[in-house]
């Protein structure tokens, strides 16, 4: 099948349409886009699953770190005062991990941008094939209208100035049947006329998608970020509370880390299968849809030299019957205007309605050539192929670098915690506050002197 314009499979599209499938029975499953086959709906629930057996191992070697560290941990000498061995280098391993995190986040909002930017392509590219088909649909209701109209008016009129001649009135006659073939031949062009298919609304629903989608990865990405920055801020401020508030956050953002990769995994899988051969499912799916014929189908989405145009004969019987009509009045207006004054006024006004008529035609011959159509198909698929699946893979980046960067912080916060002096909570108060501990004790001593 020919590709659209522009639009070639992408390596990242090759690798991962060529990574393996199962079902939950871990049968093969063939990699092509079946969204309502189960057992491909089986195939990509066990893709995001992994991330789930990400997320188990994490939790799982967390608890045995932290278990080894509180139980494993040689006591300390009564009276020491000096940190234990390798404290600086825990902290600066968990600050090394958060920074990670932080360059994580911005690949998020760069992915995320992308992926916004791919479906906004695909959003603008549905309204544009709609305005094409739209308009193709009021030229010709249009063109129908203002040939009927010169059928009742102008050329009955014309008939009866002419009765008097019957071979004016038989040239007049034929040019109505010419002008009604003419109306009934582009009745067959408005071919999405009455199809229950909306691009405008499947446009609406996918931007609809895609705003909640961009604003909840926003929020992630600010909820990580924020996570990062008050977590630095308790190193570096040796503060307890914030850094046990900050654990607990980072267990949270942990499990949505690994939920958003796996739903990252799936779609960029599923999206890979997709674009690896779309005319298939786009023909098969359209065809449900909309009840047209494969010809027509088939000569919008592929647009090659073997697909004729299936509008072709109604296209030049048209244009012969509009050539026939004109030929046909200009021998009445040499003819019968002479001997029939009246008759100039309805052949001026034939004649004007004749080339609208023909400049309508010429503009519906453009716009049901496949060029139009084909043109937002491919940019559609660019949308969709390209800068969506490279923003989907950058969003998988950034929840693998949160998802680790978390995790070793996660290891490290507990001992960095126990190395923070006991004051660590009163190290901001001031000397001769009274409500400093160290300041009331003095001063109670000073009290009993007396």
């Amino acid at each position: 099948m020919g590709a659209p314009p522009g639009y070639r499979p992408s390596a990242w599209v090759h690798l991962l349409h060529q990574l393996p499938r199962a079902d939950f029975q871990l049968r093969p499953v063939p990699s092509g886009f079946a969204p309502r086959d189960q057992e491909y709906q089986q195939a990509l629930l066990l893709v995001a699953a992994l991330a789930g057996l990400g997320l188990g191992l994490s939790l799982i070697f967390i608890a045995v770190y932290l278990i080894r560290f509180c139980c494993c941990r040689p006591p300390e000498p009564p009276g020491a005062k000096s940190p234990p061995p390798g404290g600086g280098c825990v902290i600066w391993s968990c600050i090394a991990a958060l920074l990670v995190g932080c360059a994580g986040i911005g690949i998020g909002f760069y992915g995320n941008s992308e992926t916004s930017d791919g479906v906004s392509q695909l959003s603008s590219a549905l309204l544009h094939a709609n305005h094409t088909l739209s308009t193709i649909d009021d030229l010709v209701l249009e063109t129908v209208e203002r040939l009927g109209e010169a059928v009742r008016t102008e050329l009955t009129t014309l008939e009866e100035v002419l009765s008097e001649r019957v071979e004016l009135v038989a040239a007049t006659r034929g040019a109505r049947r010419q002008a009604e073939a003419v109306a009934q031949h582009l009745q067959g062009l408005a071919f999405w006329q009455g199809v229950s298919l909306s691009p405008v609304q499947v446009a609406e629903d996918v931007t609809f998608v895609e705003e909640y989608r961009w604003l909840a990865y926003v929020l992630l990405l600010l909820l990580v970020l924020l996570v990062c920055l008050f977590t630095l801020l308790g190193l570096a401020k040796q503060s307890k509370w914030l850094v046990v508030v900050m654990t607990a956050m980072s267990l949270l953002v942990l499990v949505l880390s690994w939920g958003s990769m796996g739903l990252e995994a799936a779609t960029a899988v599923g999206l890979s299968d997709f674009c690896s051969n779309p005319d298939t499912y786009v023909l098969n799916l359209t065809e449900e849809e909309t009840g047209l014929s494969s010809d027509i189908l088939n000569y919008y989405f592929l647009c090659n030299q073997a697909v004729s145009n299936p509008f072709q004969q109604r296209l030049t019987l048209s244009q012969r019957a509009l050539a026939s009509i004109h030929s046909q009045l200009q021998g009445l207006e040499r003819e019968a205007v002479p001997q029939f004054p009246a008759a100039q006024k309805p052949l001026l006004s034939l004649e004007e309605t004749l080339n609208v008529t023909e400049g309508s035609f010429h503009q519906l011959v453009a716009l049901l050539h496949c060029r139009s159509l084909h043109k937002d198909y491919g940019l559609a698929l660019r949308g969709l192929c390209e800068d969506a699946l490279e923003g989907l893979l950058f969003l998988m980046l950034f929840s693998l670098l949160s998802a680790g960067a978390l995790a070793t912080t996660l290891c490290s916060l507990p001992r960095a915690w126990a190395l923070f002096p006991p004051s660590d909570d009163y190290d901001d108060t001031d000397d001769d506050d009274p409500f400093n501990p160290q300041e009331s004790k003095r001063f109670v001593q000073w009290q009993s002197s007396i």
